[in-house]
Order: C-alpha cells, then structure tokens, then sequence
C-alpha cells in the first residue's frame, strides 16, 4: 500500500464501498503512503460523514496490524525453521505451519473488517438488534474459518477469544445483558452436517462404532444430492426450482447472503405454504428450505405471516412476568424453583440473576396453567413429545445451559436462551401450522394473547 498511486488509492476506496471520497481523494492527492499517514484530524478534514470516517480508520488500522503480524509471522517462522530443521524439513512442513499460525492467532486476534451497514451500526455505538447481532456472529464465525486454515469448528478458548476481542473494541454491545457469549453454537451447523464430513463418511462406508446420529446426517447429504430428483413435479425447470436450489447451496456456506436469502425466500413462500398447508412431511418441507431451521428464519417467516416480532414480543413478556410467575404459590416447591434459588445463591451480578429468573419463569409456565409441562420443555431429559417441545439442558449453568427446539423428536435448531427458545417454540406451531395439543392449550394461549397484543389477553390465574 505503501507504494500506491493516487489512482490506486481511489480503486481500493470503491471496492470498500467508500466510491463517495474519491473526488475529495483526488483533490487532495492521496498517495498510498499519504493515506497510512492520516490521522483522526486529517481523517475528519478529509471526510465528513462520520460512518465513513470509522470505516476508513479502522481499514488503515487493519491493514497496519496485519502487515505487523505478517512481519511477525515471518520471523517466527525462520526461528522456527532454525530451531526446528527436523520439523521444517520433514514430509509435512504445511501442517506445521497450519499449527504455527493457529497458535499465533489464539495468542492475539484482530476483529476483520465488518460490512458497511454493521460498521456504521458499531461507530455510532448503537445497540444492534436480534439480526443485526446474527450478522457479526456469521462473520466472525466466517474470519475464523480462513484464519483457522478452513476448519469450521474453532475450539472454545478460540471462541472466547474472538468474543473478549469484540467487546474489547465495542463494550457497549453487552450492556444490554444479552451479549455474544455462547452464541456461536447458534449460527454454526453441527460437525456431522458439514458437506466434506458427509463425504467422507459415504466415501469410507462408516460401518463400524456408527451411531444413529451419524447415519442421519448420511441421509441429510443423500437428501441434497437427490433433491433434483425428489422435488415435485411443477417446481422441476421453473423459476422457483432455481430458488430453491440456491437456497440449499447458500445453506451449506459457513457465511451466508443473509440479504439474497430473505429476498429468495420470500419469493417461495407460496410454495411453502402451500405444501404446509397440503400436510406435507415436515422433512420434507425442511429439505427443499433448510432455512426455516435457522432461528432467524424462522422469526422471519412469522413475522410475514403476522406482522408480528415474536422474539421482540417474548423478550418483553418475559421481563413483565418472570417475578409474578416466581412469586406464584403454584411453583413455590417446584423442583425448577427449588433449583432457581439454589443458584441464585451462588451468584451476584445483576445481569445473570435476571437471565436465571426468566429461563425459570420460562421453564415454570405450563405449571402456572396446570398443563403438561413434557409438551413444553424436557429439562435434562430425553424429548418425547412429537409436537413442538423444547429440550434444555443445565437451565442454570450460564455457561453450559443448551436450548434446542425439537418437532418429531428430531432437533429444528439451536437456540441462545430462553427467549429465543421460547420465541421459537410459538413460531413453529403458527410456521408449520401444527395443532395445540389440549394438555398446552391454556400455556399458549396466554402466550399467543399477548403477541398479538389481544384486547383483554389471558392472565396468570
């Protein structure tokens, strides 16, 4: 960069959707090197709206910390190789380096340049909402994977480290309690749905010690690759064929157009419907859009359906009830309570007592109602409902709790928390148009009252 004409300068700035500072770029006879020697005062001369001069300082800084580390690595890598000549001159110097970089990145790590939308987002030090948080998720996750020499599944001192890095550089982003820890689990897809896992598993057989587990994920891969086959007969060679057959290739990527994937998903929601509404198997229906496993997408698709921000609506309806719910005779000697205020012992911090109070309140609903709570949620055991259920495990462990939506007995998605959980759990039945089993009705029917905001909603008894 150092050596860059002004020309240069210019093309780099389009490419980073910066095409408006040209002219003043030009004007002004910004070099490659003028351009590393700008600081925040020349920055604020040189640019007026205040994103773009976030955008373009924190590129600079990037690319000043990656010539750093390239520097660095260099070095460490001829000290390496200097004193260690039985490695580097072995049969796989390549693995060694793989594992070279990966320890000099967990060392140290530098947050990539986010999208234009979510950089403004970050520099006005605006609190992103639900989507807006899935995106620098899906991007970070992205960085990983090139930093980490294509692997898709980092380790958790890995994840920490990227999560310590971002609120480092934003804090603000956890004021709110519902920060970015333990939400990569969220966007990131199992190992056994991983395309080079599942070909490799046809390609060896995998016979022997294979688990049912396993043996799914070998039919999901047989699913995608006779889909064209399998697809109905008036999707075959259409326009809508084609949408769908992006939908299932964007769904295999580890960074994913989540902009093109709600324009194309809103193209085939007739399709859809139409085969919910036709009672078609649930499988099937998530073979053709494997999208609507993706919590996000499954928000989305209620909302189009309602008008309606379920996970916004459940959010609110937690933090109004949760103490009226605790405070309820009821769950007073429920084995959920009895275990809340266990834990809530062993804690201070405001942040994770609320979160505790709402994943009970959550869990404690269908008591209040005197439903069947195993339509609801299995704590810590195993799913046994058909309908949409919830399966948690460890609901008071902030650091190891797991939320996870099941239709069929068989696990949609995973989930963040109790209110994305629950919010989920009320989508599916509206989404998939599945009946209220009689033993949940009075649960979700105070639920339902509320999110959509009914004139005289149903009240806790």
């Amino acid at each position: 960069m150092e050596n860059w004409s002004v020309e240069q300068v210019c093309n780099w700035l389009k490419q980073r959707n910066l095409g408006e500072l040209v002219p003043k770029f030009r004007e002004e006879e910004v070099s490659g090197a003028a351009l590393l020697a700008l600081n925040d005062r020349m920055v604020q001369q040189l640019v007026k709206k205040i994103g773009h001069q976030a955008v373009l300082m924190d590129l600079i800084k990037k690319y000043q910390q990656q010539k750093s580390g390239l520097e660095s690595l260099t070095y460490c890598c001829e000290t390496a190789s200097q004193k260690f000549p039985e490695v580097i001159s072995g049969k796989n110097p390549k693995s060694f380096l793989a594992r070279f970089k990966t320890l000099q990145w967990t060392s140290s790590y530098t947050l990539p340049d986010f999208p234009y939308d979510v950089t403004c987002i970050l520099a006005e030090r605006k609190c992103p909402d639900h989507s807006m948080r899935i995106r620098i998720i899906e991007f970070l996750q992205a960085d990983m994977t090139k930093y980490l020499q294509g692997s898709l599944y980092p380790n958790s001192q890995q994840y920490n480290i990227v999560v310590n890095a971002l609120l480092q550089a934003y804090p603000f982003l956890d004021e709110d309690g519902n920060g970015f820890v333990n939400r990569f689990k969220y966007v990131r897809r199992p190992i056994e749905d991983d395309e080079q896992v599942l070909r490799n598993k046809c390609k060896f057989g995998h016979r022997r010690g294979q688990t049912r587990k396993s043996t799914c994920a070998e039919n999901k891969l047989d699913d995608v690759q006779g889909q064209v086959e399998e697809e109905p007969a008036h999707l075959k060679g259409s326009t809508m064929d084609l949408h769908i057959k992006w939908l299932n290739q964007e769904y295999k990527k580890t960074q994913r157009n989540w902009e093109e994937v709600d324009n194309r998903m809103n193209v085939t929601i007739e399709i859809r419907r139409k085969m919910i509404s036709d009672k078609a198997p649930l499988k099937d229906i998530l073979r053709l859009f494997p999208f609507l496993r993706c919590p996000y997408q499954l928000f989305r698709e209620f909302q189009l359906l309602t008008h309606m921000d379920i996970y916004k609506k459940t959010v609110e309806i937690l933090e109004i009830y949760s103490e009226n719910i605790l405070s309820l005779y009821v769950v007073r000697n429920n084995p959920i309570n009895i275990m809340l205020q266990e834990n809530l012992k062993q804690h201070t911090e405001e942040d994770v007592l609320k979160y505790m109070k709402m994943t009970a309140a959550c869990l404690l609903l269908p008591e209040v109602f005197g439903d069947d709570s195993s339509l609801f949620a299995a704590v810590d055991e195993e799913v046994k409902a058909v309908t949409p259920v919830l399966e948690v495990k460890n609901p008071f462990n902030v650091n190891s709790c797991e939320f996870a939506l099941y239709i069929e007995r068989e696990e949609l998605a995973q989930l963040n928390d109790c209110t994305m959980a629950l919010a989920a759990l009320v989508a599916a039945f509206h989404v998939f148009d599945i009946p209220c089993p009689k033993r949940i009705h009075r649960t979700l029917n105070f639920l339902e009252s509320l999110v959509f905001e009914v004139r005289n909603p149903a009240s806790l008894p």
